[in-house]
């Protein structure tokens, strides 16, 4: 399993230690040093079954500096996918990739499902 977070994300922290609680087995990347391609969110908005707004950070000052609660609902689903791939700021975390499955941010009843 790969874990998509940020490290002062208070979120992701509670996300890792859920995880090392239970002992899971997974691989940590970091959203702002490695960012998502646009490939890799297109393949996760698909397996993740979530509309693709969801993959967006919408508490981040990123997205509200950049006005995008306004400017979403009128950008095509490719300007959405380049733009969440500019900058890893802007999507929600944590992530959980797994091979048939992506959680977007921690819920911990869903997250238990996958440990």
């Amino acid at each position: 399993m790969l874990i998509i977070c940020y490290q002062k994300c208070s979120t992701c922290q509670k996300a890792l230690s859920f995880l090392n609680e239970k002992g899971a087995a997974y691989t940590q990347r970091d959203i702002k040093g490695e960012r998502p391609t646009e490939a890799e969110l297109r393949a996760w908005h698909k397996l993740s079954g979530l509309p693709l707004k969801r993959f967006f950070n919408t508490s981040g000052l990123l997205y509200k500096s950049l006005g995008l609660k306004d400017k979403l609902p009128s950008m095509s689903e490719d300007e959405q996918y380049a733009l969440l791939a500019s900058d890893g700021m802007l999507v929600k975390r944590p992530l959980a990739v797994l091979d048939n499955k992506v959680l977007v941010g921690f819920k911990q009843a869903e997250w238990a499902e996958i440990v």
